[in-house]
């Protein structure tokens, strides 16, 4: 059978042929390296080109979906608690559709309008779950018209309320071919509506061309540069790039080797690349030499998991040579459970671990190390290994169990000298009138100092009493609760204690909270009281009950009195701490204790003469405690 190419030689060797041709003028040293460099600069600048406007195109649509995110969670902000704060006074409220529509669109539009013309180009607006329709859309002169309109069934923003989860598409919509971010409007726990921030693919493409073409004209400048540069330096080039050739094949192996010197700009590259050397071998003696210096453990390994590198604070911890354990496996040297190494994790998965707890064997000892570790790679940013950090916390542990229990201590020795004292007057007070009434006979003055020792007795078991319900309080009886009235029934308490004018001030809507009634209404009592003893000379007592945010509310307790000292701030909640004669310093540890319990929290801001604002801040839903573990 024959080939249906009847004369296969003659079309093949020409073909052969013409690559020699081509290459024929290329006679000379000088015309193959001119050409060789023009090929060796001419294809990283075009690389670099590629690259560049590659990533310039992403880097401009990610600083658009940033910046259109930024603008729609400042939409967010703007609008407070929720559209029902701007319906206040429409009769009918959402039930009138079309006046919700138009009392939104006039009171959020001039919100739209600003912040569109703080960047030009960009459209904003509010879309209404529950009236199912656009009250805004920014700038108003432009798209005004679309007020009162449903997005469509398969419109994106229709997810992005349904999921509660940001989103940006890009497509035609009303103002065309748009980026469009989108972001869900979530209060009190549902989603009532989303904000949008959006630009025209036709602005963002503009900007990308621009870059694209500052690309390509430096590109070019370069190339061009490149070419001038080698042409002119081609021809002492020639003869001299042997001694460069060699040089620098020389110093492949031996970083101390040295190009001898050329001249003219040859001799400067030749400088150039001796420089190099040397400060890549200063480079590397100077890491190793801080790898050396280093107190922390430092072991690195190649991607097969064998050790490559390992510094002398490592070489304690584990108690080994840096020969016996560079080219073998760390798995083996270390006896290390892959499930617990930081190291061999990281070399499997990828991941980066940091302050992973690992405890080490050394002899009898076992100390406790901080293992982080993290991925190294090469120059082009691919994997070629991993290394770990090894922190011995040992003895930083050893220090914090010391240091706490030095703390505890001191609290026990503050807490008993506070006893010893409260105790100690009472019972001087009674040993006093019974030593008296010993070498008395009178009835009459056994009548007039009973009631005294009496009284003091009194005054140890209130001290007791007070001790034994901060030291061991009765468990929480948790109910709904109208902070409101428990505030007006405490304040209307404490005005029948003193002189002084007690004011108080509720925020209208506040819900009801979840809290032991009794415990609330002693530690706000505590407070007021606490307030109208600090005012010697009458005075006046504000409490404020306002919401602190969506899940708190904040009871402000504000006097006017002689104020606290600076260096008592900090103490006012210690037990047994307390500025007065007659004080026993439990009641604000007590209310301290109080507010712990339900989950709040509790702050002091005074200034001496001036007055003190004490401020508790309550949950309004207490979360459960989670279950406890079986004992078994």
């Amino acid at each position: 059978m024959t080939s249906p190419d009847p004369q296969p030689g003659p079309d093949r060797g020409p073909k052969r042929r013409r690559l020699p041709a081509l290459l024929r003028p290329l006679r000379t040293l000088r015309q193959r390296l001119i050409a060789t460099s023009l090929l060796i600069v001419a294809l990283p600048i075009s690389a670099v080109a590629v690259v560049l406007v590659y990533q310039e195109r992403e880097a401009v649509l990610l600083e658009k979906e940033k910046k259109l995110f930024a603008i729609t969670r400042i939409l967010d902000s703007e609008l407070g608690p929720g559209f029902d704060a701007y319906l206040d006074g429409l009769n009918g409220g959402w039930d009138n559709r079309d006046g919700a529509i138009e009392r939104l669109a006039q009171r959020l539009t001039p919100l739209t309008d600003r912040i569109a013309a703080s960047d030009p180009g960009v459209g904003v607006g509010y879309y209404v779950r529950r009236l199912d329709a656009i009250v805004t859309y920014g700038p108003s002169r432009d798209y005004a018209y679309t007020v009162g309109r449903s997005i469509p069934a398969d419109h994106p923003g229709r997810q992005v309320m349904a999921e509660n989860r940001p989103q940006i598409t890009q497509g035609s919509l009303v103002r065309g071919s748009i980026l469009n971010a989108m972001y869900p409007i979530e209060r009190r726990g549902q989603v009532i509506g989303y904000v949008w921030a959006n630009e025209t693919t036709e602005a963002i493409g503009l900007q990308q061309r621009l870059i694209d073409l500052a690309v390509f004209v430096t590109s070019l400048f370069g190339f061009g540069v490149a070419f001038v540069l080698v042409w002119v330096t081609s021809k002492r080039l020639s003869s001299e790039v042997d001694v460069v050739v060699h040089g620098l094949a020389a110093m492949k192996t031996d970083l101390r080797r040295r190009i001898p010197p050329l001249r003219d700009e040859l001799g400067e590259v030749v400088d150039a690349i001796n420089g190099m050397a040397k400060a890549l071998l200063d480079a590397r003696s100077l890491t190793e030499n801080i790898l050396s210096s280093v107190a922390d453990g430092i072991v690195a390994v190649d991607r097969r998991g064998v050790v490559t590198a390992i510094n002398p604070a490592a070489e304690r911890l584990y108690s080994v040579t840096a020969r016996q354990v560079l080219g073998r496996p760390y798995s083996k040297l270390f006896n290390t459970d892959a499930r617990h190494s930081a190291l061999l994790e990281t070399l499997d998965s990828g991941r980066p671990q940091l302050g992973i707890s690992v405890e080490l064997r050394r002899g009898e000892h076992t100390f406790r190390v901080d293992a982080s570790s993290t991925v190294l790679r090469d120059g082009d940013g691919r994997p070629i290994g991993a290394v770990v950090v090894l922190k011995d916390v040992s003895e930083r542990d050893r220090l914090m169990v010391q240091v706490m229990r030095a703390d505890r201590l001191a609290a026990l020795g503050e807490l008993t000298a506070g006893i010893a004292h409260e105790i100690r007057n009472p019972l001087t007070s009674i040993r006093g009138f019974l030593q008296y009434l010993q070498e008395c006979e009178s009835v009459e003055e056994w009548r007039h100092y009973g009631p005294l020792i009496i009284r003091e007795v009194d005054s140890l078991n209130h001290i007791v009493g007070e001790l034994l319900a901060f030291g061991r309080p009765r468990p929480p009886q948790i109910d709904a609760i109208d902070l409101g009235e428990l505030v007006k029934e405490t304040a209307f308490l404490a005005r029948g204690r003193s002189d002084a004018q007690v004011s108080v001030e509720i925020e209208p809507g506040l819900p009801a909270i979840d809290g032991d009634r009794e415990a609330l209404k002693q530690a706000i009592l505590n407070l007021v009281i606490n307030a109208i003893q600090a005012l010697p000379g009458g005075g006046r007592v504000d409490i404020e009950l306002a919401a602190a945010d969506a899940d708190q509310v904040a009871v402000r307790v504000r006097d006017n009195g002689v104020g606290i000292a600076p260096e008592n701030l900090s103490k006012v909640f210690d037990p047994f701490f307390s500025t007065k004669a007659s004080g026993t310093g439990l009641g604000l540890a007590m209310v301290h204790r109080i507010v712990d319990a339900h989950g709040g929290t509790i702050s002091v801001q005074s200034r001496t003469g001036a007055g003190t604002t004490v401020e508790m801040r309550l949950p309004v839903r207490l979360q459960p405690e989670p279950p406890s573990e079986d004992p078994r």
